[in-house]
């Protein structure tokens, strides 16, 4: 477990360190951000701020992730897994497609970069690679980093898929989650906050299986997932580079993490939803992502049978700043919901090993 504190140390040095410096390159270069006209007139105030910072964060993670195994090294502990460079590889791959949007609305001056078509390519190639991948590479026990049945906690042996439907299920949920972190991603720090939390509570879950892991501990109530451990140090260090980029984003923002940070943190918690077995409990942890793009899709439906808006803007942070809320008030009261989703998220996964083990 040594390389779990390991990871976090790193990649929050890793952050911390590097966002000031792309925060002054992107300020000499003229990066900066443009802000949608349609959005809250407050915002106009921040175009022109340093976006792309989400590099910073996943250098952060990779740094974490592989520095904690050197360095964990010489306590003999489980090595570079698949699953662990999977999850990380996806991320990555989302934050590639990021990237690329963020450069085009940068290289145009305008909020517009990748197409709706272009942007849902790219995540759904990320996706089926991932998909097709996950499937492979089975461990000493047999198991690979995904499995064909949906899962809560573990598999529910009684539903699964063909090849077909499963690569489905997967680019729906990176797709999803991408998006839903996407679109959280409107106020200063309020995207990093909450994924930091959500990826907390999975540093507790992961380190759980581990624990009780069947390949280890074959006993009423143990985890059959490939790479608990490993994952257990991508979760830190997804953690730790959000605190540190945090450092820097809370408002006001000195940098904004662009989609290269949104995306590929939403497809961060869409492959450790998959590899470590517990897609429905992320809809749990993860719940204000969902209200985020909810509240998005709620909107459309309402605004299109009924002429009338359901917020006054969506996604509905922004219906409460147009409500008079403080943009801190905002993301700290966001914050909240989100650790409390988290909690909830954490005591449902402990009441379903208590249930199980009687």
């Amino acid at each position: 477990m040594n390389q779990v504190l390991f990871a976090a140390v790193i990649a929050l040095a890793v952050s911390i360190t590097l966002t000031p410096l792309l925060i002054r390159w992107f300020t000499k270069s003229e990066v900066g951000q443009e802000i949608r006209a349609e959005g809250p007139a407050s915002h106009q105030a921040k175009r022109g701020t340093p976006t792309m910072g989400g590099i910073a964060i996943l250098i952060g993670m990779w740094a974490g992730y592989l520095g904690a195994h050197l360095i964990g090294a010489a306590f003999h502990p489980p090595g570079i897994s698949a699953s662990g460079l999977l999850v990380l590889g996806l991320a990555t791959a989302l934050g590639g497609v990021g990237l690329v949007d963020d450069l085009l609305k940068v290289r145009r001056r305008r909020n517009l970069g990748l197409t709706a078509t272009g942007k849902f390519l790219g995540q759904i190639a990320a996706a089926l690679i991932f998909a097709v991948l996950a499937l492979r590479f089975p461990g000493s026990t047999g198991l690979t980093p995904a499995s064909m049945h949906v899962s809560y906690v573990r598999d529910i042996n009684t539903v699964s898929f063909g090849l077909l439907a499963f690569l489905l299920l997967v680019a729906f949920l990176v797709v999803a989650w991408s998006n839903a972190v996407n679109i959280t991603d409107g106020l200063d720090g309020l995207a990093a906050g909450t994924v930091g939390l959500a990826l907390g509570a999975y540093v507790v879950v992961t380190s759980w299986q581990y624990i009780n892991a069947c390949a280890t501990r074959p006993q009423i109530g143990c985890y059959d997932v490939r790479d608990p451990l490993d994952l257990a140090v991508v979760c830190a260090a997804g953690v730790a580079a959000c605190v540190g980029f945090l450092w820097w984003n809370a408002a006001p923002a000195r940098i904004f993490m662009g989609d290269t940070g949104s995306l590929a943190l939403g497809g961060l918690l869409a492959g450790l939803s998959i590899t470590t077995r517990t897609e429905l409990l992320t809809v749990v942890i993860g719940a204000l992502f969902v209200a985020e793009i909810a509240s998005v899709l709620l909107q459309i439906a309402v605004f299109r049978t009924t002429r009338s808006r359901l917020f006054k803007m969506a996604p509905f942070h922004h219906h409460f700043e147009l409500s008079k809320w403080a943009e801190t008030t905002v993301i700290i009261r966001f914050w909240i919901l989100g650790g409390v989703a988290s909690a909830i998220g954490l005591m449902l996964f402990y009441e379903e090993y208590l249930d199980v083990v009687g």
